[in-house]
């Protein structure tokens, strides 16, 4: 296999048949050893958090094909932490798009002045750009389409199905009594030039809690598929 690209989380290959596996790593983002779903570098290394992240992204996305929800998921191996996807273009150098539905996180570092920690929003969408140098900064419609990065109307694509997928999310983690504060997401373009879901659902990328307290992603893997 050809490792295309070495990610903070997972390594990605290339398949002598064209299709992609990701193996996934035990390194979470976070910052000085504190888990962080919004951060930018490996905060820590979790032994089974791997396993954990592909357990939970497998479910989550076997239920959005339930929905016929697309996306480049084809098949995962537990045991070998690796999942088969179909090849897809990012947009630029990659895009990250979060739904939130409380103030947390990088949203209450930026607002704080105006919100409240935990405060409810409105599946409130935001994009942000793939860059560490910058610190992953949010970019707006009018800034994606004059950068040639996303048309506006792929970007509506874009936002609608973030909203639908956060939606299918957290109605799943609410059958857990879980609550989902911010979710992020990627998308890609499939070879036919659809907006798909790529990359994974997992602990690692959401922040979520029960009964007020936060749940890390290996706790979450546990609850959402053994409870």
């Amino acid at each position: 296999m050809k490792r295309l690209y070495e990610g903070k989380t997972k390594d990605v290959y290339e398949l002598d048949n064209g299709n992609y596996l990701l193996k996934f790593k035990d390194d979470v983002t976070g910052d000085a050893g504190v888990f962080d779903p919004g951060a930018n570098t490996v905060g820590m290394t979790l032994e089974g958090a791997g396993q954990a992240g592909l357990k939970l992204t497998t479910l989550f996305f076997e239920i959005l094909k339930e929905r016929n929800i697309p996306t480049h998921f084809i098949a995962s191996d537990l045991d070998e932490t690796t999942m088969t996807v179909i090849p897809a273009d990012a947009f630029g150098d990659g895009l990250e798009v979060i739904c939130r539905y409380r103030a947390a996180g990088s949203f209450l570092r930026r607002y704080g002045k105006y919100a409240e920690e935990g405060q409810e929003l409105d599946k409130f969408v935001e994009v942000t750009l793939k860059d560490d140098e910058r610190n992953d900064p949010p970019i707006s419609r009018d800034a994606l389409s004059m950068l040639g990065i996303l048309s506006g109307g792929d970007y509506e694509t874009l936002k609608q199905l973030t909203i639908d997928i956060s939606d299918i999310i957290k109605e799943e983690l609410a059958r857990k009594n879980i609550e989902l504060y911010d979710i992020k997401l990627e998308f890609g373009r499939d070879k036919e030039g659809n907006i798909i879901l790529i990359d994974e659902i997992s602990g690692g990328n959401m922040r979520v809690c029960r009964d007020g307290k936060a749940i890390d992603p290996i706790e979450l893997a546990n609850i959402m598929t053994t409870e």
